[in-house]
C-alpha cells in the first residue's frame, strides 16, 4: 500500500552563488522541485532487533569495564607499558581516572544485574522480546548514571 511520492515545490531564495542570479537587483525566486519519500513502518521483527540492538549498545560500556577489570588484574598491559594506566592512556586515549570509573560502573552493573534476574545477557541473545518494558528502565545504560551509587554498599546499589 505504498503511496506514490508526492512532489513539493521548495522555494529559495536566489544568492550570488546561485547561476541563475544576472545582478544583486535580480528578485526572482527560483524553484526546485523536491520529492518526498514515504518511510515505511518497523516491522515487529525489526522493532525486536532494534531493541535488541541498542541494548546491546547501553551494555558496551559495562561490558568495556569488565575487559579492563581483566586487563589491568592479569597486568596484560606488562609487555608494552609499565603501568595500566599509561596502557589506557597510549592504547584507548583514556585519561587516568577513566578506566577505573568503567570498571567501577561495571561492577554496580553486574550487582543492579542481580535484581533483574530476567535481563541475563542470554536471555536477550536468545529472544528480546522476553524482556518486558518495565525492567529496560530499570537498568543504568550509560557510567556517568551509575558513578554515584559505586560510593554505596551493593544493597544499598540495588535499593537506589
Amino acid at each position: 500500500m505504498n503511496k506514490p511520492p508526492s512532489k513539493r515545490k521548495k522555494v529559495t531564495f536566489p544568492t550570488p552563488k546561485n547561476p541563475d542570479v544576472l545582478s544583486q537587483d535580480h528578485q526572482d525566486l527560483v524553484t526546485i522541485e523536491v520529492t518526498a519519500v514515504e518511510v515505511e513502518e518497523l516491522t515487529e521483527e525489526e522493532q525486536r532487533d532494534r531493541l535488541h540492538l541498542e541494548r546491546k549498545v547501553e551494555r558496551a560500556v559495562f561490558e568495556a569495564g569488565k575487559a579492563l577489570m581483566e586487563l589491568r588484574d592479569r597486568r596484560l598491559y606488562r609487555s608494552t607499558h609499565s603501568t595500566f594506566e599509561e596502557y589506557c592512556k597510549n592504547r584507548f586515549g583514556f585519561e587516568r581516572r577513566h578506566p577505573y570509573r568503567l570498571i567501577e560502573a561495571s561492577v554496580v552493573f553486574d550487582n543492579l544485574m542481580k535484581m533483574c534476574p530476567n535481563w541475563t545477557q542470554n536471555e536477550i541473545e536468545d529472544d528480546p522480546a522476553t524482556v518486558n518494558s518495565t525492567q529496560q528502565q530499570i537498568l543504568p545504560t550509560s557510567e556517568g548514571q551509575v558513578r554515584p551509587l559505586t560510593k554505596l554498599e551493593p544493597q544499598e546499589q540495588q535499593f537506589v
